[in-house]
């Protein structure tokens, strides 16, 4: 029923973009188009065609209720169940500090003492390198390692488009980025007129796309990587010469790495969240993406995660403290 449904909306939204007076005008058109072109208000028996026009209103008008309530509802449901998991999340951690109070004092063996003794002694040793390094000489470091890095990535990425800044690819015929919950996707037109609505030929569905001009080619057309909601997706017609399509996806929590199924694929592993929207996120949520970025840009570069930045800070605070105590045989976790 749904897909039946939406059968017709890629033709019904350019008329109705074409309906500078908005639902009014539309609305005036199809009545117009039944009065000229049918039967409709003659062809039946007297009332018949209000009956009808009146159980399609009370119909949809049901149905949009309906649809609005469940939406409601859901709202609600997610907005309850996001507030239980950052309480859960605010207890964890909250146990957590707790138990990271203080380190705990383990007896060690001779042979565990000393491997001890001689990392500590070599985190000192390479702190004092790092002191001494140059701002130059660490700039070019990370230049080797970025480097490195590159050298190192899968064989099975090596063909594939580096995104654009957008996260999304710049190809010959269009261009699109993209955010983990929406897609843009730009689409110029090299002609020598100013293209009207009425022109353009835009038919976006749950799994498929079509953008074109009448009477050419389309520009764009195949299978959508995934699924988008068609009611929240949209077009418009930008200086006569661009048509820009937005997308909503319907799975928020991946990155596309084409528009459809034959388009050349970005390495998503290249990605960089920062270009994403994080000022949209709540407080908590960009919280937790922030320091998931932190530390995976410090283990990449061999340093330590926040985490472990922590518990180094802590050994080192205790130990300033209490000089008096040989920790020599001692093993902090």
């Amino acid at each position: 029923m749904g897909e039946e449904e939406e059968k017709y909306d890629g033709m019904l939204l350019v008329m109705a973009q074409q309906h500078e007076g908005g639902v009014q005008e539309l609305v005036n058109t199809f009545f117009s188009f039944l009065r000229r072109k049918t039967d409709f208000f003659l062809g039946g028996d007297p009332g018949a065609a209000e009956k009808l026009v009146k159980e399609a209103y009370d119909h949809h008008s049901k149905l949009a209720l309906k649809a609005h309530k469940e939406k409601q509802l859901k709202q609600e449901k997610e907005k309850k169940e996001k507030a239980e998991r950052a309480a859960k999340l605010a207890k964890e951690e909250e146990e957590r500090k707790k138990d990271n109070n203080g380190p705990r004092i383990q007896e060690l063996t001779d042979e565990e003492a000393e491997k001890l003794q001689s990392e500590l002694d070599k985190k000192k040793e390479e702190e004092k390198m790092k002191k001494e390094t140059s701002n130059e000489e660490k700039a070019s470091e990370k230049g080797d390692k970025g480097s490195d890095s590159e050298a190192e990535e899968d064989e099975k990425d090596k063909d594939k488009l580096k995104p654009n800044s957008g996260n999304g690819a710049d190809l010959p015929n269009y261009k699109w980025t993209q955010t983990l919950s929406e897609i843009d996707i730009v689409v110029p037109f090299d002609v020598k007129f100013r293209i009207k609505g009425r022109d353009v030929v835009v038919d976006i569905q749950r799994r498929s796309i079509k953008v074109g001009l009448k009477g050419h080619p389309p520009v764009l057309e195949g299978q959508l990587y995934n699924e988008i909601k068609v009611e929240e997706s949209s077009w418009l017609l930008d200086d006569g010469k661009v048509v820009t399509v937005h997308l909503e996806k319907i799975n928020k929590m991946e990155w596309w790495n084409k528009i459809v199924t034959t388009d050349p694929e970005i390495n998503t592993k290249k990605i960089c969240p920062e270009n994403s929207k994080l000022s949209d996120l709540d407080g908590e949520t960009r919280g937790m993406v922030e320091k998931m970025m932190y530390d995976q840009r410090q283990k990449s570069m061999g340093l330590p995660t926040s985490e472990e930045q922590k518990k180094q800070d802590i050994l080192k605070k205790f130990m300033a403290q209490h000089p008096e105590m040989d920790f020599s045989k001692a093993k902090f976790s």
